[in-house]
């Protein structure tokens, strides 16, 4: 299968950035998104809303349903799962993109944003996957992916900002777990996470502004690794943590000089990513 013609993707937090990429990337094939979003009305720091972005969707080609809700809470997570189903009969792709950021360290790091990160990033994964796995197990191709990155105990990156790593790593440990889990039902768990930094407002905002944008990737890298990695037999890949640059070389990718915001400029790894780029 190269297409996700025909697939029906819920997918949290995709008004902008990465998430609507990986959005439009579906679309263009045909498939139908609902969008589990917070922002429906315009913010003053970020672009887009669930229903903009609902928009683009549609106009890529796809169909969308736009929801607007809370992944942290339980209830606003089930009554998405039961829209995407009322609308489209089905789910066969969750992506799990809904993030929250704050790189403060641990003395300056207030309790509430620390919750924060914990409610939107580990509890927020969590639920939406396992709400959505008794549809999954119905799907003949089901894949849930999460956006978060290789486990890495390398001091840098524990040190850093631990309130921030304790909360990604708790995305991909519900990407193992799960995949551990729920082997036997054919879905597919995996994680995405970039291994350059990429053009998004969490970069230009809380990383390092216009000057990490410069150094940075388009969003569409990670949409056609995810794109590559939902359009395979969910039984190849199951429980890995994968970054978006060796999904594609896998996939037969050589040229990544369109991927780059500035031409020819000198990229910057993402956090967590440690090793460089393969020759």
């Amino acid at each position: 299968m190269s297409s996700l013609d025909g697939k029906v993707l819920l997918l949290s937090g995709g008004s902008r950035g990465i998430g609507l990429a990986i959005a439009l990337r579906a679309a263009r094939d045909g498939a139908a998104v609902a969008l589990l979003a917070k922002t429906a009305t315009p913010h003053p720091r970020l672009e887009g809303t669930v229903h903009t972005a609902a928009a683009a969707i549609e106009a890529a080609g796809g169909e969308a349903l736009p929801i607007v809700g809370d992944v942290r809470d339980e209830g606003s997570v089930d009554v998405a799962v039961a829209a995407t189903i009322e609308r489209f009969g089905a789910i066969d792709i969750v992506v799990n993109n809904a993030s929250a950021i704050d790189l403060s360290p641990s003395l300056d790091l207030a309790a509430r944003r620390y919750d924060l990160m914990q409610a939107i990033n580990a509890r927020g994964a969590f639920l939406l996957a396992r709400a959505a796995v008794p549809h999954l197990r119905r799907a003949a191709n089901p894949h849930v992916l999460t956006l978060s990155p290789p486990l890495s105990f390398e001091p840098r990156w524990l040190g850093a900002h631990l309130g921030y790593t304790i909360s990604k790593y708790s995305m991909s440990l519900v990407t193992l777990g799960m995949a551990a889990e729920f082997e036997a039902d054919g879905i597919a768990f995996n994680s995405l996470w970039p291994r350059t930094l990429i053009a998004t407002a969490a970069v230009r905002n809380v990383v390092g502004g216009e000057a990490a944008l410069a150094r940075a990737r388009k969003p569409a890298i990670v949409a056609d690794a995810a794109h590559a990695i939902l359009t395979r037999p969910a039984g190849e890949r199951n429980g890995e943590l994968l970054l978006d640059e060796d999904v594609l070389r896998e996939a037969g990718v050589e040229d990544f000089a369109p991927y780059a915001v500035e031409p020819g400029s000198e990229l910057e790894l993402d956090l967590f990513v440690t090793a460089e780029p393969p020759a």
